[in-house]
């Protein structure tokens, strides 16, 4: 399986042009989430499989509420155009402000419980010390309030799936 992440840290205009505009059958288009008008642009693309980490961001949160980087309407964009919300562990080892960073994510799982839109969980080690093993990471999640299905969620063989079953744009193939 072929991933393809675009980093969000280039010029918003180069990432948007680098979204490929057709169905890709074999790999997943993974954009790693900046800012709120670029991952609003992502969001909005049916090509795009996967908005990583949209709660690292530079932003202070506010009084009553954290600033997570997720709000009801791009929630409602990524259930209609069937995109995932990804959280990353190497986000959590890298982050210098941890407490905040896991409460922006427990914020963001239950806005995605809510709106129903898919979440995948991972390691996206950059190193080997990033590197855990995946039960140590179904734990974590499961202590930041994913329920067990949402754990084991196959979010990434079923886009595999569901994209291969296109020949091209519109014709699907058919089942005998």
């Amino acid at each position: 399986m072929d991933l393809i992440l675009f980093n969000g840290e280039e010029y918003q205009a180069e990432i948007i042009e680098k979204i490929p505009f057709k169905l890709n059958r074999d790999k997943i288009i993974i954009i790693q989430a900046k800012d709120d008008k670029l991952n609003r642009e992502v969001l909005s693309s049916k090509y795009v499989d996967l908005l990583l980490d949209p709660h690292i961001n530079r932003r202070k949160d506010y009084l009553h509420h954290r600033d997570s980087g997720l709000n009801q309407v791009l929630c409602k964009l990524a259930k209609e155009n069937n995109i995932a919300i990804g959280f990353s562990l190497s986000s959590i080892l890298k982050s210098k402000d941890r407490a905040k960073l896991m409460g922006r994510m427990m914020q963001n799982i239950k806005l995605c419980r809510k709106y129903k839109v898919p979440m995948v969980i991972g390691s996206f080690a950059k190193n080997n010390s990033q590197t855990r093993n995946f039960k140590d990471i179904q734990s974590l999640f499961k202590i930041l309030g994913m329920t067990g299905k949402e754990v084991i969620n196959n979010f990434i063989e079923y886009k595999l799936d569901y994209k291969k079953r296109f020949i091209t744009k519109g014709v699907m193939k058919a089942k005998w």
